[in-house]
C-alpha cells in the first residue's frame, strides 16, 4: 500500500480506491525515502537468493523473535551490505562463516560490515538475528502492520499486511523490489493450540514441548518480500485440485473451522476464476507452490500462493458493486482480484514502485476480462467503464522513481480503462490475448520496468502507441477529441494532451463505426449530419467547436 492524503475517502480495497477533495502537492522526499527506495552500492553488488526464516510468535506480549539466514550470489567485490528491518524492531546480532559482523543503524536501514572476503560469482550467507514488537497495523491492510487480532471464539488469529510498508516492519531481509528473493523456507513457532500457515507447499510440523508448534513451510519460485506471509489461528483445510494449462494445481483454502461450511459453497468461483485467468494470461504462475485462499483478519491481499479473504463470503467488494452496473454483485471481488495479481504484480513485479501500475492496472483488468468470461463481452466492457467514476486524474499513475514513492491511484481504474482503450484500438481479440499472454512468458518470473512493459507492447502489436502511455501514465490529463462541422467536413484533433499524440479513435458517423486517427493538427472527414458519437470504450471525452 501507499501513504495517501487524509483527505481521501477510500472505498475500495488494496485494490481499487475513489478519493475526493485531494490537492495535489509535489512531493517532499526524505533521506529515509531514498534508503528504502534507492537500489544502492550497498544493495546492488549482491543478488539475493534464499531466506531461511524462523520466527516465534508470542501472544502472551505480542512480541516476535526469530533469525534470518540470507542466501545471495556476489556480483562485485564489496564488504558493506545494506538490511532493511524497520523500528521498533531490534537486531541481536549477526553472522558470518561464525564471524561477529558489527554494524551501523541509519534509522530503518542497517549497514553492516562483512568480516569474511567476499569473491565475485560465490554464493554466501548471513544469518540475522532479531525481535521486538512490530509495528501494529492501525487499518490493514491500507496502513499496515502486524495483526493480534481475535476471532469470535476469542481465540488468537494474527496476520500481517505490509505492502507499501514494508516487509521489515517484521523480519530483516533485502527491502527493494527489484530484487525478489528465489525461493525461501519459513519456520513458525506458535501456541500449540494453533494453525501457522503461509505461502508454498506445508513440509513439517514440529511440536515444541507442551506448549509450542512449528510449521515449515516452503516456496519454490520468486516471491516480493511483502508476500511473504503468517496466517495464525484455528484453521481449518479443505483441498480441491484443478486441471489446468500447467498440469494438476493443488487448491488448499484455510478457514476457520467454523466457516468450513460456507466456504466449501462460497469458494466454487476460484476454478472458474483459474479457468478465465489461465485463458487470457498463461498458465497460473506457482503450480509447484499450489494456490491458496487464506482467511484473514482484514479484507484481503494478493500473498502470493497464500492469498489472504476477509471478504465475509459475500459477493462484491464488501457487499459493494465498484462499478455500479450490478455486474460487480455477482462475483467476489477479493477473490477475483487478488488472484489476478498471481499474473500482475506476483509473476511480473514492478523494480519500482513508482511503476506499481503494472500489478495494479493489469489486474483491475482482469476484473472486467472475468465478467465478459461469464457473462459476455459487453457486460464486461459495462463493467469497466462502470469503474470511470472512482478516477480522480489527481495526479500521474507513475511517480517518482529511486524514492518509494507511489503515484496516483487512479493505477487501478484509469490503468485498466486505458487497457480497454487499446484493446479497442488493437481491435483483434486473439492478437490481445497474444499479447497478454506474451507478456506473462517473456516476463516469467521477473522484475521489471514500465518502459519494459510498454516496449514489449509497442513491439508485439506493431503500433505506434508510446504517446498513449505518456498520456495516461505521465499526465493527468485525459485528451479531449474537438470537432466541428463546416460546410460538410468534419473538423476533429486530440487537445489536453502530450505532444504528438496520435492515438486512434472510434466515431459512430450516420450510425456506422469508423475508427479515424486524430492527431493535435486539424484533419478533415466528408460528413453531413450535424452530431457524431464516440465509441464510450475509448477513454477519451469530447468536445463540438461551434
Amino acid at each position: 500500500m501507499m501513504n495517501f492524503n487524509k483527505k481521501i475517502i477510500v472505498t475500495t480495497l488494496i485494490t481499487v480506491c475513489v478519493y475526493v477533495n485531494i490537492k495535489a502537492q509535489k512531493p517532499v522526499y526524505t533521506h529515509a525515502d531514498t534508503l528504502k527506495g534507492t537500489y544502492s552500492k550497498e544493495r546492488s553488488w549482491w543478488d539475493l537468493l534464499h531466506y531461511n526464516l524462523h520466527v516465534t510468535f508470542n501472544t502472551e506480549d505480542s512480541s516476535i523473535a526469530g533469525y534470518n539466514t540470507i542466501r545471495y550470489k556476489i556480483l562485485k567485490s564489496q564488504k558493506v551490505m545494506q538490511i532493511d528491518l524497520m523500528q521498533p524492531m531490534q537486531i541481536d546480532s549477526i553472522f558470518q562463516d561464525w564471524k561477529k559482523c558489527d554494524w551501523r543503524r541509519d534509522g530503518n536501514a542497517f549497514f553492516v560490515n562483512l568480516e569474511s572476503e567476499q569473491t565475485v560469482n560465490l554464493q554466501k550467507g548471513i544469518t540475522v538475528y532479531f525481535h521486538g514488537k512490530p509495528r501494529v497495523a492501525k487499518n490493514p491492510p491500507w496502513d499496515g502492520g502486524i495483526i493480534w487480532a481475535k476471532d469470535k471464539n476469542n481465540q488468537p488469529w494474527i496476520s500481517i499486511a505490509c505492502q507499501g510498508m514494508s516487509a521489515g516492519v517484521w523480519f530483516p531481509n533485502k527491502d527493494h523490489m527489484q530484487d525478489e528473493v528465489d525461493s525461501c523456507s519459513v519456520h513458525f513457532t506458535v501456541p500449540r493450540e494453533l494453525v501457522a500457515v503461509s505461502n508454498g507447499n506445508l513440509k513439517m510440523i514440529d511440536l515444541k514441548g507442551q506448549d509450542q508448534i512449528t510449521f515449515s513451510w516452503t516456496v519454490l519460485n520468486p516471491i516480493n518480500n511483502y508476500n511473504i506471509i503468517p496466517y495464525i489461528g484455528k484453521y481449518a483445510n479443505l483441498k480441491d485440485t484443478l486441471n489446468g494449462l500447467g498440469g494438476t494445481l493443488n487448491l488448499n483454502y484455510w478457514v476457520l473451522a467454523e466457516n468450513a461450511g460456507k466456504a466449501q459453497n462460497h469458494f466454487l468461483q476460484v476454478k472458474p476464476m483459474l479457468r478465465c485467468f489461465e485463458n487470457w494470461f498463461g498458465k497460473y504462475p506457482f503450480y509447484e507452490d499450489g494456490y491458496k485462499l487464506v482467511e484473514a483478519p482484514f479484507l484481503g491481499m494478493e500473498h502470493q500462493s497464500a492469498i489472504a479473504y476477509g471478504n465475509d463470503y459475500q459477493n462484491g467488494y464488501n457487499g459493494k458493486d465498484l462499478s455500479n452496473t450490478g455486474w460487480g454483485l455477482k462475483w467476489d471481488f477479493i477473490i477475483v482480484h487478488e488472484s489476478g495479481h498471481e499474473w500482475f504484480g506476483n509473476n511480473i513485479s514492478a523494480a519500482d514502485v513508482a511503476d506499481n501500475w503494472i500489478h495494479e492496472s493489469f489486474t483491475a483488468y482482469s476484473e472486467n476480462l472475468y465478467v465478459e468470461y461469464l457473462y459476455g463481452k459487453k457486460a464486461g466492457a459495462e463493467y469497466v467503464i462502470g469503474t470511470r467514476k472512482a478516477i480522480l486524474n489527481d495526479k500521474p499513475i507513475i511517480s517518482d522513481y529511486h524514492v518509494n514513492s507511489g503515484g496516483s491511484l487512479d493505477l487501478y481504474y484509469k490503468g485498466s480503462n486505458m487497457l480497454h482503450t487499446l484493446r479497442q484500438i488493437v481491435d483483434n481479440d486473439s492478437l490481445w490475448k497474444e499479447a497478454l499472454r506474451g507478456l506473462n512468458k517473456t516476463f516469467w518470473h521477473k522484475t521489471v520496468t514500465s518502459k519494459q512493459i510498454e516496449q514489449y507492447l509497442i513491439s508485439f502489436l506493431k503500433l505506434d502507441i508510446q504517446k498513449m502511455f505518456d498520456q495516461y501514465l505521465r499526465t493527468n490529463q485525459i485528451p479531449v477529441l474537438e470537432y466541428k462541422i463546416k460546410k460538410n467536413k468534419l473538423r476533429f484533433r486530440w487537445t489536453n494532451c502530450v505532444k504528438g499524440f496520435n492515438m486512434p479513435c472510434g466515431i459512430t458517423v450516420n450510425n456506422v463505426s469508423v475508427k479515424i486517427s486524430p492527431k493535435t493538427k486539424w484533419k478533415k472527414l466528408s460528413y453531413t449530419q450535424e452530431t457524431i458519437v464516440v465509441n464510450e470504450n475509448y477513454y477519451v471525452t469530447s468536445k463540438k467547436l461551434e
